[in-house]
């Protein structure tokens, strides 16, 4: 198989960008911000342009504690709330996103280096998230209340199990703090939520203007780094369920922590999304699915098309479509434009692991087929880049690089194709792209993944579950299944034979 690299990538920069609204300095605790424990901070970066926004509190264990004891406070009157009600506090919460749109989004991009439409997306799917929640809190169904022992009835109650510690990573930080908050609160528990350092800025904006919706300890936000904050909220003896996206050692360090109190754990962790593309399929479309899904959010995204298993009939061909379309992606700075698809890595330290990759690529004498580099000028941009010849068992099949590198692989058979994509510790997505009607209803059945797309690849509809199986984690965000993770299910039987 050949193909022929394409001119380098350039960065295209924005003329002026508009100075985003800070939220205020401190830790959000009671329902208002007050000062850290610690004067120590964290520099927050704008890693398009490598320039400090501002800083944020390095909370301490006495921060964790005190936002704790907040959401213990306020979660007896929370919880006694009708679902209604709790609906309507959603509902103006998705509001004020949505009436502060353009500064979220501003925001966002500054903290993230996000283009445009990833940015405006996001903040879209996070007011979906708590409209969605809203009615899901209304709408539960459970098994109906009746005699299923002689003389006793019978009653389900879903209660919700009380405090919630969440982390949420950095690659799509108000987003993932609505997947977590919205049904946590559906469900009528309070929490006490860790984003990354790196990227709190639209979390804290969120605080700052529901302060006056949600009631005070409802909703408690702490800085600072995961080894003390996070790892706090993992072993504290008040918090009943940790809730955490992020990576799969991530996710262990906080089910070791959590196992010590025997609390319940939601763990949504890495993934290795496999895109089996069969000798009968649209080519072109298939080619532009992993252009869309393979390099959206940088390939900075759990869900990305970034692992290709093609037929080895069509593979030249395929391969050939998929560089012709990736050496096309817009590269820039927020703000350069709505047509820009990718930006920079979320910092320098991530930048320099997906060069590392890249330089590993390279050792193991892979073909890079079109970008492969770091681009020049401010900012942690990497070229959009596509892996070719890559053999079976290639430490670039199984490795998460969290970038903008997809790879492409060459199977025979439908059998080799679905064991090649199972052999990976990670179980979260996968596509099948095929026009035979009847491969499309068993090759999905046969793939050991939580999501699996036909013909598509990352399209996320909100009433539906999100969430993997094997090293990928356990639990499920979005969908009324989210609501169901966040409760507990109680049975009462009364007696009817003593009165």
């Amino acid at each position: 198989m050949t193909t022929t690299k394409a001119a380098p990538f350039a960065v295209r920069r924005a003329d002026s960008t508009r100075a985003p609204s800070l939220p205020p300095f401190g830790q959000f605790i009671g329902g208002t911000f007050i000062p850290s424990t610690s004067d120590a901070t964290v520099d927050v970066v704008n890693p398009a342009t490598e320039e400090v926004l501002t800083q944020v509190p390095a909370g301490t264990v006495e921060d964790v504690d005190a936002a704790v004891a907040a959401a213990v406070a306020a979660k007896a009157e929370w919880a006694a709330k009708t679902p209604k009600d709790r609906a309507a506090v959603l509902l103006r919460v998705a509001d004020i996103i949505e009436s502060n749109r353009e500064l979220f989004e501003t925001l966002e991009a500054a903290n993230t280096g996000k283009p445009e439409a990833v940015a405006e997306d996001d903040i879209s799917s996070a007011i979906d998230t708590f409209r969605f929640s809203a009615g899901a809190a209304r709408a539960f169904s459970t098994v109906g209340a009746d005699d299923y022992a002689e003389n006793h009835t019978s009653v389900i109650f879903r209660e919700p199990v009380g405090v919630v510690g969440v982390i949420t990573p950095w690659n799509y930080p108000l987003l993932m703090a609505a997947w977590k908050i919205a049904p946590v609160l559906g469900a009528g528990n309070t929490l006490v939520l860790k984003p990354s350092e790196q990227t709190p800025l639209t979390t804290l904006k969120l605080a700052e203007l529901i302060a006056d919706e949600v009631p005070a300890g409802v909703v408690n936000i702490v800085t600072g780094p995961g080894r003390v904050v996070g790892n706090r909220l993992s072993e504290h003896p008040d918090v009943d369920l940790v809730a955490i996206t992020g990576s799969v050692g991530s996710g262990q360090k906080v089910a070791a922590s959590a196992a010590s109190s025997v609390k319940r754990v939601h763990l949504e962790l890495g993934g290795k999304a496999p895109v089996v593309v069969f000798a009968d399929a649209d080519l072109e479309a298939a080619a532009q699915g992993v252009r869309s899904a393979g390099f959206w959010n940088g390939g900075q995204e759990c869900g990305a098309a970034c692992r290709v298993l093609v037929h080895e009939s069509v593979a030249e061909k395929f391969t050939e479509l998929l560089v012709r379309e990736v050496s096309d992606i817009s590269v820039g700075t927020p703000g350069a434009g709505a047509d820009v698809e990718i930006g920079s890595m979320i910092s320098g330290a991530h930048y320099e692991r997906v060069l590392a990759a890249l330089e590993d690529v390279r050792k193991d004498g892979l073909t890079i087929a079109v970008g492969g580099n770091a681009i020049d000028g401010p900012g942690y941009f990497i070229e959009p880049t596509v892996v070719t010849n890559v053999p079976a068992g290639a430490a670039i099949a199984s490795t998460e690089i969290f970038g903008p590198v997809v790879s492409v692989e060459t199977f025979s058979t439908d059998e080799e194709a679905v064991a090649r994509a199972n052999e990976t510790i990670y179980g979260l997505a996968a596509s099948v792209w095929t026009m035979d009607s009847a491969r499309s209803l068993t090759v999905p059945r046969q793939l050991d993944f939580g999501t699996v797309w036909v013909n598509s690849h990352l399209v996320i509809a909100t009433e539906m579950p999100w969430g993997g199986f094997k090293g990928s984690g356990y639990g499920r965000d979005l969908s009324s299944y989210a609501l169901e993770d966040f409760s507990r299910t109680k049975h009462v039987m009364y007696n009817r034979s003593q009165g």
